[in-house]
């Protein structure tokens, strides 16, 4: 189904309709876990043709959404879903201990998104890209947010010495 045989950034990939979500799932399955349609289709109980006929037509059961996703390792079709409705959608955190390198990363991801935002306005850049751009920086921002909040949960230990 491949868009590319360039090696993608997964992390900044983001799918501009429901088709293209369930074809990036399954180039996600075959780039990075090494899966054919055929093993992603039995892995959700279902034949190959169709899960070539759900792709095609964009028309893939609520029921399988999930199992589908977990086949192919990633979230695009939930992601677009979301973002459809005007969702903002951040992974869940971890409650990770976060480091220098970890701000880094985010503080990089403003720049790059305020560089597209001020190339969009002036028309040298595509919508698409820049909300890609914007959109993984918001997820970002909120997935450092919700870190925040659950520091304060004692379980979690994130801040012990």
């Amino acid at each position: 189904m491949g868009e590319t045989n360039r090696k993608r950034n997964w992390k900044k990939a983001r799918a501009n309709s429901l088709q293209h979500a369930m074809e990036m799932c399954l180039d996600h399955a075959r780039e990075v876990h090494h899966r054919s349609v055929e093993r992603v289709a039995e892995l959700i109980d279902a034949n190959k043709w169709t899960l070539y006929k759900y792709v095609a037509e964009g028309t893939m059961p609520a029921s399988r959404i999930r199992p589908f996703e977990f086949a192919c390792g990633c979230t695009f079709v939930t992601d677009y879903l979301s973002t459809s409705a005007h969702k903002l959608v951040i992974d869940m955190p971890t409650g990770k201990q976060v480091g220098a390198q970890d701000i880094n990363e985010l503080q990089a991801s403003f720049a790059e998104a305020t560089g597209l935002l001020i190339k969009f306005y002036s028309g040298q850049t595509e919508a698409t890209e820049t909300l890609g751009a914007l959109t993984d920086t918001l997820s970002k921002l909120g997935w450092h947010r919700a870190n925040v909040e659950k520091s304060t949960e004692p379980e979690l230990g994130l801040f012990a010495s």
